[in-house]
Order: C-alpha cells, then sequence, then structure tokens
C-alpha cells in the first residue's frame, strides 16, 4: 500500500502534466485576485496550490481522506472534509469550481456537477481539468496493449468510469451548463532512453493492479516496457479530455 506522501508525488506528476492546458483554462475563464475557487476531490492539494498561486484566489479543496487533506493545509488550500455529491456551501458561493482525474471515481458524476454548479455563482465557471480515458488507451510495441486491458480491468472492479474523458461534454451539457467546450490534452514522447518517470509509473501500476495479474506477468511486461523505452519506439498514450462550462 502506498503511502499519502507517495500519492501525493503521483498526483503532483499528474499536475505537471496538465499544468499549461490548466493555466490556459484559467486565463480565459478570467480567474483573478479576489475570486474564490473550489478544488472537489482535491487530494493532497497539488492542482489548489498552484492555482493559488497562478491567479492568486482564494482556494478551497474538498476530499474525503483525511490524511490527503493535512498534506493539502500544508500547501495553503483551505480544506473540507466532505463528499463531493453533498457539498456543505451555500448556492453561488464561488466564482469556480473545478475537478482534476476525479470525476471518473465518482459513482454518480451527474450529480457532482449538479452540486459544483450549484455552488457556482451566476456568471461563473465549472471545470473538469483532465478525465482519462482508457478505452482509448494506445500502447505499443503491440505485446504491452496487456497493460491497457490489465488497468480498465482493475478501474472497473475499484469503482471507477475507465472512459469517463468521452462522456465530459454530455454530462456538462446535462448539468445545464452554458458555453460548453471540451477538448483533449495533446501527447508527446520522449527521446530513446529516457526513462524519466519510469519508477514513479510503475509503482503506481503495480499497486493498481494487485490482484489483477501475476506477479511473474507483470514483471515480464515491466521488463518489456522498459526495453521499449531505452530504443525509443515505446508509445504510452491515454486520451485525457478536459471540459468548460457557465453557469447561467
Amino acid at each position: 500500500m502506498l503511502s499519502d506522501r507517495e500519492w501525493d508525488a503521483r498526483y503532483r506528476q499528474q499536475a505537471g502534466w496538465t499544468r499549461a492546458l490548466r493555466e490556459h483554462l484559467y486565463r480565459q475563464i478570467g480567474l483573478g485576485p479576489g475570486q474564490r475557487a473550489l478544488e472537489v476531490g482535491c487530494g493532497t492539494g497539488a492542482v489548489s496550490s498552484h492555482l493559488a498561486q497562478f491567479c492568486s484566489v482564494q482556494v478551497f479543496g474538498l476530499d474525503l481522506d483525511p490524511g490527503y487533506l493535512s498534506i493539502a493545509n500544508e500547501g495553503g488550500t483551505c480544506c473540507l472534509r466532505a463528499d463531493a455529491l453533498h457539498i456543505p456551501c451555500a448556492d453561488g458561493a464561488f466564482d469556480a469550481t473545478l475537478a482534476h482525474m476525479f470525476l471518473l471515481w465518482v459513482a454518480a458524476p451527474g450529480l457532482a456537477l449538479a452540486e459544483m454548479r450549484r455552488v457556482t455563482r451566476p456568471g461563473g465557471w465549472v471545470l473538469a481539468l483532465a478525465e482519462p480515458d482508457y478505452g482509448g488507451r494506445i500502447d505499443y510495441p503491440a505485446a504491452l496493449a496487456r497493460l491497457g486491458a490489465l488497468q480498465r480491468e482493475s478501474l472497473r472492479e475499484q469503482g471507477a468510469d475507465p472512459e469517463m474523458g468521452r462522456k465530459l461534454a454530455h454530462l456538462f451539457l446535462a448539468a445545464g451548463l452554458k458555453k460548453v467546450e471540451a477538448g483533449l490534452l495533446g501527447g508527446q514522447f520522449r527521446a530513446a532512453g529516457s526513462l524519466q518517470g519510469f519508477e514513479q509509473e510503475w509503482q503506481m501500476l503495480q499497486a493498481d493492479l494487485v490482484g489483477a495479474a501475476q506477479a511473474g506477468e507483470l514483471a515480464e511486461l515491466r521488463s518489456m516496457d522498459e526495453a521499449a523505452r531505452r530504443k525509443g519506439e515505446r508509445i504510452l498514450f491515454v486520451p485525457t479530455f478536459y471540459a468548460i462550462g457557465q453557469v447561467g
């Protein structure tokens, strides 16, 4: 089992992947000093702390995990321990509400978006900054497609929706949001020999796939993955979607 600090490292790695897009969207909706924002499913505050620094807004974070919230609080996020389906805040309390790689874990994402809409003021914005779609995952060499299949199976067994990304636009429209914009993050691949982030990615993957595959199979897949990266031929692309919508 991974510690809260190890998960924090993973969340910060994920936040690094989406930083440029997040900053673009923050500028697009005009977030700035004097405003208030709420991150739903804030985890350890990797996204919240960056938002506070980048936009000089007052940021609140909501999560159910006390260990994660303790780390988020260290980073300056004002934390609320609560369920995303029952946000303990008044109607229109925030200028923006956001989530990052979170909705796929919510049993009723439509209800979570309805709550995010409720606590966002008229004219404010709801943002899903990154939701992966493992149903569209691409692995090369082809033998490594087995990793994608194992991950999708594991996510479903954990109660997650591995195809959340493609559903974002529909969910935003169903929540009654206006000016909905949805899109897809790009992908870049490293040069031959680069193993940057490899150990951390496999640490998380092995934790995710406990019980989904035999140790020997995972060891073989890891060896193939490492060899392909060293040759520069490894492709791993998980389509990751975003969506924004304005409260009418």
